[in-house]
């Protein structure tokens, strides 16, 4: 039996002083999954061909797109361990548990961003998002 998990509640002025940190490992998480969406696509170029070529090229790419998907999963795993939540990978959209009025909703942080400056409804998703007050 494992011990439940404490959610990290964050403000806006700790996710902001958190950002260069987030946005460090964001960086390298969207660049890193555009990479393995471009190899997958390639493998799958590569893997219809019959050659033994092609078979080589297949596997190689097979492998980077393996090693690409481990530093993505390493990623997401830092940002979860600082309580943040990875949302869109392929928009490059993260959450901060937050709480706001008596409620748990999410300051919302779309890599790109200067600061994080939105928050939403915990269902309300990214087009329920407002500005900060």
């Amino acid at each position: 039996m494992t011990a439940p998990q404490t959610v990290t509640l964050w403000t806006a002025e700790r996710a902001n002083r958190a950002l260069p940190l987030v946005r460090r490992i964001a960086d390298d998480l969207v660049r890193t999954y555009d990479q393995w969406r471009r190899l997958v696509a390639e493998f799958e170029l590569v893997s219809v061909g019959i050659t033994s070529a092609a078979t080589a090229e297949a596997e190689r790419l097979q492998r980077e797109v393996q090693r690409a998907a481990t530093d993505i999963e390493e990623f997401v795993k830092e940002l979860t361990e600082l309580g943040v939540e990875c949302k869109s990978l392929e928009s490059g959209l993260f959450d901060f548990p937050s709480e706001r009025d008596g409620r748990i909703v999410y300051l919302c942080w779309l890599h790109g961003e200067r600061t994080v400056g939105h928050w939403h409804e915990v269902d309300g998703g990214f087009a329920g998002r407002q500005p900060i007050e």
